[in-house]
């Protein structure tokens, strides 16, 4: 499940991530994406929420904002990773979506656009069992370069729509 924009218990990043509760596979996993994040946030903009479901965290990577969801700390929990791209309703919205679908076909790697509310998006999720540091690098990476070498394009040729 995505989570609702950040809300609440919301902090900016500073990699400060003790919590006793946690295991050390969730610290790692935790660990890792703040390092990735750091990476790759282009202007200090990265803030954390902690909640009883899990950890969101929001940065901006060129002209899009980047969430990232981590559901828990079991294998069956999910990191999930999301950038929206277009508001709905948009222009020749049939165009959209034959064009999004021929995108997913092969431009997209492990992520996909979708749509999540109102909103197109480019999106990545996998179970935490058995993840590795580079997949998650690369989950983060794929999603937010696609992202961002996408929004511009989309929001040009199929805007908002006509009312």
């Amino acid at each position: 499940m995505i989570a609702k924009p950040l809300t609440g218990d919301t902090k900016p990043l500073d990699g400060d991530t003790d919590d006793e509760a946690m295991t050390e596979t969730a610290t790692d996993h935790v660990d890792v994406i703040e390092t990735v994040i750091s990476s790759l946030d282009q202007d200090d903009s990265a803030v954390v929420s902690h909640t009883d479901e899990g950890h969101l965290w929001r940065f901006k990577y060129g002209s899009v904002d980047v969430y990232v969801q981590l559901t828990g700390t079991a294998d069956t929990d999910t990191l999930t990773v999301w950038s929206p791209v277009l508001s709905l309703p948009a222009q020749d919205e049939s165009g959209l979506m034959r064009h999004l679908l021929e995108m997913n076909c092969g431009e997209t790697f492990e992520s996909c656009f979708g749509i999540l509310g109102n909103q197109v998006v480019v999106l990545a999720s996998r179970v935490l069992q058995d993840i590795s540091p580079s997949e998650i690098s690369r989950l983060m990476t794929i999603v937010a370069t696609i992202a961002d070498d996408n929004d511009e394009a989309l929001r040009s040729q199929f805007g908002a729509a006509q009312g």
